[in-house]
């Protein structure tokens, strides 16, 4: 017997992301495409999307619709979304970034009554690369300095991107310590001799780059250099997609990518 496929709604289903979004579903067997929701007084309310679903602006309706979430919008948003998702027992897939300490909170707290999968980036591929970044930190040690550069699109809100701070948490954890210990944001004038420990985060932004990371390991004569650029934004969507897959069911909690993906 066929199962029936999971229904999924989309959040901001008629901008880039949900665009992409909904292709990617296209592709996966065991999920469908079953709401989509824009804020009030978009002009796009009421279009008629795949399979004869309506763009709407309701999010009770929305999420009577849905089994799973997929929100790549602003955190404002997402936390009205995620507050009424939680108390629905809807299990969401998140990728909006630029949460405050005190939004990240509330989704942990959501998290308690709901699956939720939150990361900054959705590619497989920088799944990947955010393991590496561990392992490398780990194994060079400290005659390493670390330092990650980013570059993204000009329409881009938030800086450093949350992608980067994923990496440079990741070092961070390996080393022992926190970015709140040793995160370096910006360096202007005078600064002195780079700090020994310190993990430094640029931001670039320009154009309509989807996202490039670079983290270089800087040592004595030598350098170790890991990084990812994506040319379209098809790989966040699938790899969201391929989060939804593996949520629906799941008990309540808060889970990364790399769980998805079965990394240590």
């Amino acid at each position: 017997m066929t199962k029936t496929p999971y229904r999924v709604g989309v959040v901001g289903a008629l901008g880039k992301m949900g665009d992409r979004v909904r292709s990617a579903l296209a592709e996966e067997p065991s999920l469908r495409f079953a709401a989509a929701i824009e804020a009030p007084g978009h002009p796009g309310i009421g279009t008629k999307l795949e399979g004869g679903v309506a763009a709407g602006d309701d999010l009770a309706s929305f999420l009577r619709e849905s089994d799973v979430v997929i929100d790549f919008s602003v955190p404002s948003s997402t936390l009205a979304m995620v507050r009424e998702a939680a108390a629905r027992g809807v299990a969401c897939v998140v990728g909006t970034t630029g949460f405050s300490d005190t939004e990240r909170r509330e989704l942990r707290a959501a998290s308690e009554r709901i699956a939720l999968v939150v990361a900054a980036n959705f590619s497989v591929a920088v799944t990947v690369l955010v393991h590496l970044a561990g392992e490398a930190a780990r194994l060079l040690g400290p005659g390493f300095d670390a330092e990650i550069v980013e570059l993204h699109h000009a329409a881009k809100r938030d800086a450093p991107s949350g992608t980067a701070f994923r990496l440079a948490e990741a070092i961070a954890e390996a080393r022992g310590t926190t970015l709140a210990e040793c995160g370096v944001y910006a360096r202007e004038g005078e600064t002195g001799a780079r700090r020994p420990g310190s993990i430094g985060v640029q931001a670039l932004r320009g154009g309509d780059n989807p996202g490039e990371h670079q983290v270089l390991f800087l040592g004595a004569g030598e350098r170790l250099e890991l990084g990812h650029r994506a040319a379209t934004r098809d790989h966040f969507a699938r790899g969201a997609v391929r989060a939804a897959a593996w949520l629906v069911g799941r008990p309540a909690g808060l889970y990364e990518m790399r769980e998805v993906l079965g990394l240590p």
